[in-house]
């Protein structure tokens, strides 16, 4: 299945809306606090033209100095409601947008966590950290900041535009009419401007995953002086992104030059006509000075929209590559169980016609099977790029095959719940990960049966599973600290601890990917002295380089170019490896 993010296909907008708002739906109490208070700021502001315009014609022009100080206090009142009302709708629409922002996020980690291995092969770390934290930001600024502005500025033109038509049916169809000019101009433009923002965040992603990859591999940048190399590919990166902000910048805003025009335009309009109708007596200059606020009523929304209607699209674009992450749905959910066909002796495990491809290549296993039996130990041989590996991530259910089945205790692998199948199948790594914390909080990562043991209790299973002795290596033993993504710990530690912690959890198969391949001799010896230890019904299935430490497997397969074949004694192995060898 193809998983690369760039090739999804988009949301249409008022689908990415429903979805977007839907993450809202809890909040519908504050939701309608905070309208109901955008409500009354917009009828404070559309009463205080008018309240104005009557001042100046019946007490101002009248010289009526107390009834003109009676109104200016009333409007003070109003000014000092509006105030506290505007801080209330901040402070509740700010508190939505950050629980928007906490079940968004959380939505979007938990779709990683379910999507395969294949996904994370397909795309760049650096590129999934910028939609999780950057982009997830954008839509939550839209909905705390911009939405609480879009919705008060929509309440106080609707506001406007019918004091404009109820005061003067005329005049306020002559001021209004600009206003359908810009929605033409937003209706063309708006998906423009949609698409620069998306290049725009494409490149900001770019430019994460880039820089995450260069620190990740400083080590070896260094080791091969080619800071400049990576310079280079971050220069262009940045070049790029940079370049993409520009265009985004000005398409974001395009928007207010042209609402500004056309709400002078309405501005002159306004007093043109409105000078007109004085002069032949059909309207006063307090009711023009409220037509003229209240046209600025209509307009300066109509301005502030150009700003958040430039944030919409950002955060639209930003959505876009949020929920193609949301929609993705894993080829590897669980299947019904399928029974193998029976023999005499169930195996622990077996292939069955297996074929795989990596997205995009070759075969690397075609119509393979065979079959493992319990409490043997297996070990698997060939060149490198021969499908090693992708055989034992096969095994462990870390990909599906393409065709075919992998069947486990007679029963197809992908009938099993994920933890009924990691209880049965422990896997060392190859590059093993540890997890920031101690060592203890390694060790114990995912096993359900020791997570609470006590630290007595656990040093006492570490010593009844002979791991003890591994332990001492570390100098504050399970209280030993491990950064993540740090040079603290050899890799020969690393892949100690992996060591303990999959021992420590007795799987029925134990598949070892060249777990030894960084750990010295006299260490090499102790892991096979506790391998030798596990309960004798475990399956043990062994990748090496190193023959030495496959002489004593009960069986020998040797893989490559997409097939598996029993390779007899370690003779006939290392006879096979040297024939592809002179071959290639």
């Amino acid at each position: 299945m193809n998983y690369d993010l760039n090739n999804i296909p988009k949301n249409n907008t008022r689908a990415a809306l429903n979805k977007m708002l839907s993450f809202m739906r809890t909040e519908r109490q504050p939701l309608i606090w905070a309208t109901l208070v955008m409500m009354l700021n917009a009828a404070i502001a559309m009463a205080t033209p008018y309240l104005i315009g009557y001042t100046i014609d019946h007490y101002i022009e009248t010289k009526q100095y107390h009834g003109l100080m009676v109104f200016a206090l009333i409007l003070l009142g109003m000014y000092l409601v509006w105030a506290g009302t505007e801080y209330l709708q901040t402070q509740l629409m700010g508190s939505v947008g950050q629980r928007m922002l906490y079940r968004l996020r959380n939505e979007v980690f938990g779709k990683l966590q379910g999507l395969p291995v294949a996904f994370f092969s397909q795309n760049k770390s650096g590129d999934l950290i910028s939609r999780i934290n950057n982009d997830t930001d954008k839509v939550n600024q839209f909905f705390s900041q911009s939405l609480m502005r879009f919705m008060d500025s929509i309440f106080t033109m609707i506001g406007a535009a019918t004091f404009l038509i109820v005061l003067q049916p005329e005049l306020g169809s002559a001021a209004l009419a600009p206003s359908v000019l810009i929605i033409v101009f937003v209706l063309i433009v708006s998906p423009w401007v949609k698409r620069k923002n998306a290049t725009s965040l494409n490149k900001g992603g770019s430019l994460s995953a880039e820089i995450q990859e260069s620190l990740s591999n400083f080590k070896t940048i260094i080791a091969f002086d080619r800071r400049d190399y990576f310079r280079d590919k971050l220069n262009q990166s940045n070049k790029e992104n940079y370049t993409a902000a520009i265009h985004a910048g000005l398409a974001n805003n395009i928007f207010m030059p042209v609402f500004t025009l056309f709400s002078n335009i309405a501005q002159l309009i306004v007093l043109a006509f409105g000078i007109y109708l004085i002069i032949h007596g059909h309207f006063t200059i307090g009711l023009l000075i409220s037509f003229i606020a209240y046209a600025n009523n209509f307009y300066q929304p109509l301005r502030q929209l150009a700003a958040l209607w430039a944030s919409f699209q950002t955060a639209m674009a930003a959505w876009d590559r949020i929920s193609v992450i949301i929609n993705l749905e894993s080829n590897m959910s669980r299947k019904p169980e399928t029974k193998a066909i029976k023999t005499k002796n169930v195996p622990v495990l077996q292939f069955h016609n297996v074929s795989f491809a990596y997205e995009g290549g070759k075969k690397v296993l075609d119509n393979i099977s065979f079959e493992l039996e319990k409490g043997k130990t297996y070990a698997l041989v060939g060149p490198t790029g021969g499908g090693k590996t992708t055989t034992a991530s096969l095994m462990a259910r870390l990909f599906d095959p393409t065709e075919g089945t992998v069947f486990l205790n007679g029963t197809d692998i992908r009938g099993y719940d994920e933890s009924s199948r990691t209880k049965a199948i422990g896997f060392i790594l190859q590059e093993p990960f540890l997890f920031s914390g101690s060592l203890k909080d390694n060790i114990l990562y995912g096993n359900e049966v020791l997570n609470n043991l006590t630290h007595e209790q656990l040093l006492a299973e570490l010593t009844r599973a002979g791991l003890s002795q591994l332990l001492a290596r570390f100098e504050k033993g399970l209280d030993t600290p491990i950064a993540a993504g740090t040079d603290s710990l050899s890799l020969g530690q690393k892949q100690i601890i992996a060591f303990i912690r999959a021992v420590l959890r007795r799987p029925e198969i134990l598949i070892l990917d060249e777990a030894t391949a960084n750990i010295d001799t006299v260490t090499e010896k102790i892991l096979s002295d506790i391998l030798d230890q596990l309960p004798p019904d475990t399956t043990k299935v062994v990748i090496a380089h190193r023959l030495n430490t496959i002489e004593n497997a009960d069986e020998i397969f040797f893989v490559n170019g997409g097939n598996i074949n029993p390779a007899g004694s370690l003779d006939n192995a290392i006879n096979m490896l040297l024939e592809e060898k002179r071959v290639s």
